[in-house]
């Protein structure tokens, strides 16, 4: 029966929203009434007409995503919608030309025709679309025209309608269309609504004639110009997470920029005509109609979802968008990141296409032929020549293309050589090796994968000093990659759902190569103590391999850390590698958080947190890969996330650790890291006597000189003195950091057990999210914290003037003016969450020899750092040193506690309570109640 329902309903898409005749009737009665009695000059016949049709519209909005919802047609939701405006449009310009502004005897000038263009123009519109209009004429505006469109508009304004409209002549329309290339494209798909017909047909034919002809290499680099631009501005990857369904990269603008072009070019109406033509093939042309359909649900489900147009899948919809299309767990995979894994595929299937029509293109000479990879900075001219290498292969305009289409047939390791070649002479890619590529992916079978050549030549790729990572990507998007490493072929497209990483797991592992390479040409001294690690390692090629497969196990329900270093043992010999080797890769993948997490959340100046890690990584050695794998890793997770802390800290355990895994001996002891630290600090700072420069270096332990980064020294001691000049006790200061998207407010006060809580505190009163902490003790008794808080404006004025008024409550809160519990409680709001994090606590008398370590793990949220050390306090335990530090939505907060007497915390009942109590802080059912709890 259900069948049979949305067959009916498939057949007959349109009307069923609404029933027409019953609306005309009623218009037709209000209409009368209104000739009866014309009060108003048309205002409240259009009044109550807006009001009427305002309920229709919203019906029949509602009868779509109702049938979206159960046929799952994204595109027929968009044909339904787009015709529900065309009715309403229709019904509104009959009620104002037959009833307010009749003409019984119209003359030549007195004719009107609306046509749709832009998005409304094709035909499809999402929920949120806006209604772009144009009122046709034969001649200049005339004050019927004018009458006519002013009513219709005040009539759809007023149903709540987003119209975009203009009025013009057939002749503005030309005139306009050949020096506007805005207008050229909302006409070129120009659609009759209401009308005989005859502007709309002289309208296209001279549009045809006057403005599209000749003119297609200029459409074409205006098009692929404006899709440039437009990517740049949203990112140029199409793996972000948190994708734009409309304007981002593989998203419904390129599939209407891919069939703008064709339309222009080949003269089109449907991209089911480019297979004639010879662009596309039948396959070709069924995946585009399903891509659309795919983004097209997708867009519809999220302005429905969103009450308006939202265009952008953010975390806090992705879970409601899966459950609404249908999808659902499986192990190792949440229902959320399944959806999010095919948009991904889909926007790789859009990419796919969108290098097709270029090579169609270029075929017919619309389309400039394209220089060099962009990432390749010199350009060169060469004739069309057979590579020495392989007489399979030609170069054709500095791009290598196949020398024949059964290339691939005759030896499937061709497949892997396109890119081992391309690498080689850095050459680009021609678009007919790519395309055939991607159909000849069932050539590569396990015979393939276990060819001693074609895993020489992968690991060449990976392990080139030239461009690996621009090379592996384009082996990724043509599916060889995938297909050649089946391991990687199962997180092609996966997405992570969290806040921390910015890109799907492919993507990221790929930008790990390409921030690998980085390192080793020592380009970007940011990247710290691996560059001058890099040249000291024996073996760079089982480093390259260790990153390519550092996360090649995500997705799984085991631990992708040791599921990773299991798929390890199984490839590295495959492509090459010793035994020896293959178990320092293994080693490393599945140890590759190791020294983030003790870098970012262990009190480095601890001798156990030392001896522990010394522990882990057993020689010299592995902790270079194991830091500069952390490196990579880190640089690659998304903008903003490496920083000079993050260096500085990975720095400081890494010469910490040093001297204990070799026996002693030191090649930089301790001493003289921090006599260097030192004089680096002597020799940046400027304008300080001798005295108050030696006074003000005895204020800090030598902790501090190993740990912090060079220019929050100069900060702080910039800080401190204008503090100390002011004879300031207590003093804060800010800075905004748009590179990590932070605001760093720093606070120097007497040290006292609760002054963590009291700025935490502070900072949640004020609705600040604390993100990442320095807690820094100085000699003389007094604390230097650096917390690090969320941006909440993008102007840095702006920012600052927030800053300095949590700055100010900071102050009040320390010398007691306001009351925090109550101003956490009153002022924190309850508000809804898109993830869910496992709370844990763990208490842990191992990892240090005076202190007991509490790690706490949960759901980040503004005030969650507060509730943590106001329950410690409670508690009756003393926070030694505190490790603050936010992964995305997870917060992983590290206390170093004693009770009051200064001793461990030991007996099982005692620690049983702290970790209920601290639960009691994570599991809170919002921030408020947290804070009464405090």
């Amino acid at each position: 029966m259900t069948d049979i329902r949305r067959r009916r309903r498939s057949d007959h898409p349109f009307r069923e929203l609404f029933d027409i005749d019953a609306v005309r009737a009623q218009l037709r009665i209000m209409g009368e009434d209104y000739l009866a009695h014309p009060v108003g000059g048309g205002i409240s016949l259009r009044t109550r007409a807006a009001k009427y049709l305002k309920g229709i519209y919203q019906d029949g909005q509602k009868v779509a995503e109702r049938w979206l919802m159960e046929d799952g047609s994204g595109r027929r939701c968009a044909e339904r919608l787009s015709r529900l405006h065309d009715e309403i449009i229709a019904l509104v310009h009959e009620m104002v030309v037959s009833v307010l502004y009749p003409v019984d005897n119209p003359s030549t000038a007195e004719r009107m025709e609306i046509i749709a263009i832009g998005g409304y123009g094709r035909g499809l519109m999402a929920p949120g679309s806006d209604t772009d209009i144009l009122f046709l004429l034969p001649y200049k505006q005339t004050a019927w025209g004018e009458s006519v469109a002013e009513a219709m508009l005040y009539v759809l304004w007023d149903m709540g309608l987003k119209v975009g409209h203009a009025t013009r002549s057939v002749d503005e329309c030309i005139r306009q269309a050949r020096a506007d290339m805005t207008i050229r494209t909302s006409l070129l798909e120009a659609r009759r609504v209401v009308g005989t017909g005859s502007l709309y047909d002289e309208l296209t034919r001279r549009f045809d004639k006057e403005v599209v002809e000749g003119t297609a290499v200029e459409f074409v680099a205006a098009k692929l110009a404006e899709r440039e631009e437009r990517l740049k501005r949203g990112g140029q990857s199409r793996y972000v997470v948190e994708p734009n369904v409309k304007d981002g990269k593989g998203g419904l603008r390129d599939l209407h920029t891919l069939f703008w072009i064709a339309k222009y070019v080949y003269r089109v109406r449907e991209t089911r005509e480019l297979v004639a033509k010879g662009v596309f093939t039948a396959e070709e042309s069924v995946i585009f109609r399903r891509c659309e359909d795919f983004l097209w649900s997708v867009r519809c489900h999220l302005h429905f979802l969103a009450g308006k147009a939202e265009e952008r899948l953010s975390f806090d919809v992705q879970r409601d968008m899966a459950e609404r299309l249908g999808y659902t767990a499986h192990p190792g995979l949440r229902d959320v990141e399944r959806f999010m894994k095919h948009y991904f595929l889909v926007a790789k299937d859009v990419g796919d296409l969108t290098a097709i029509v270029s090579a169609a293109l270029e075929e017919r000479h619309d389309k400039p032929v394209p220089r060099l990879n962009r990432m390749i900075a010199r350009l060169r001219s060469s004739p069309r020549r057979t590579l020495k290498e392989s007489r399979d292969f030609i170069v054709d305009h500095d791009r290598i293309n196949i020398a024949d289409p059964e290339a691939y047939n005759r030896d499937p390791v061709n497949l892997i050589r396109l890119f081992h070649l391309a690498d080689r002479h850095e050459l680009a890619f021609h678009p007919d090796a790519i395309r055939l590529a991607t159909r000849s992916l069932k050539l590569i079978d396990q015979k393939v994968r276990e060819d001693a050549e074609a895993n020489k030549l992968f690991l060449e790729v990976l392990c080139s000093r030239k461009t690996p990572e621009i090379v592996l990507r384009r082996m990724n998007e043509t599916g060889v990659l995938g297909r050649f490493v089946p391991e990687f072929g199962k997180v092609v497209a996966m997405m992570q759902f969290n806040m921390y990483h910015s890109y799907t797991v492919d993507e990221h592992l790929i930008r790990s190569i390409g921030t690998l390479t980085e390192i080793e040409r020592g380009d970007r001294p940011e990247l710290g103590l691996a560059i001058e690690l890099m040249g000291q390692i024996k073996n760079r090629q089982l480093l390259y391999v260790a990153v390519f497969l550092h996360d090649i196990a995500k997705g799984r329900p085991e631990d992708h850390s040791i599921a990773g270093a299991k798929v390890a043992r199984r490839l590295c010999p495959r492509f090459g590698l010793s035994h020896a080797d293959t178990d320092t890769v293994a080693w490393l993948i599945e140890q590759h958080l190791t020294m983030s997490t003790i870098a970012q959340s262990r009190d480095l100046s601890d001798r156990k947190t030392i001896e522990n890690f010394a522990a882990v990584v057993q020689n010299l050695e592995r902790m270079k890969l194991l830091l500069i794998l952390t490196t990579a890793d880190i640089r690659a997770v998304g903008p903003g996330v490496w920083n000079n802390w993050k260096s500085q800290l990975l720095r400081t355990l890494y010469h910490e650790t040093e001297p204990v895994i070799t026996g002693g001996f030191s090649e930089s002891n301790r001493n003289q890291r921090v006599a260097r630290a030192q004089r680096e600090f002597r020799g940046a700072i400027s304008g300080w006597d001798e005295a108050p420069l030696e006074r003000y270096m005895a204020l800090h332990y030598p902790s501090y000189w190993l740990r912090v980064d060079l220019d929050h020294k100069l900060d702080h001691a910039r800080f401190i003195l204008e503090a100390e000049a002011e004879g300031r006790a207590l003093a804060t200061t800010s800075q905004t950091d748009q590179a990590r998207g932070v605001t760093e407010l720093t606070v120097l006060a007497p040290d006292h057990p609760k002054l963590l809580a009291v700025i935490a505190g502070a900072c949640a009163a004020a609705g600040a999210n604390i993100v990442d902490a320095q807690i820094t003790t100085t000699t003389d008794g007094r604390a230097l914290d650096t917390i690090s808080l969320t941006r909440s404006f993008d102007q840095d004025a702006d920012e600052i003037r927030r800053a300095e008024r949590i700055s100010a409550s900071i102050e009040k809160s320390l010398s007691g003016e306001i009351k925090l519990p109550e101003v956490v409680a009153r002022r924190l709001p309850k508000r809804p969450r898109a993830f869910t994090v496992e709370p844990e606590v763990t208490l842990n008398n191992a990892w240090s020899n005076r202190h007991t370590v509490i790690e706490v793990s949960g759901l980040d949220r503004p005030g969650l750092l507060y509730g943590l050390t106001q329950t410690l306090s409670r508690l009756n335990l003393n926070i030694a040193s505190a490790h603050v530090a936010t992964f995305g939505e997870r917060a992983v907060d590290v206390f170093y506690v004693t009770d009051l007497m200064g001793a461990k915390i030991v007996g099982a009942a005692r620690h049983s309570a702290i970790r209920r109590a601290l639960l009691h802080v994570l599991d809170a059912e919002d921030e408020a109640e947290s804070a009464k709890a405090g």
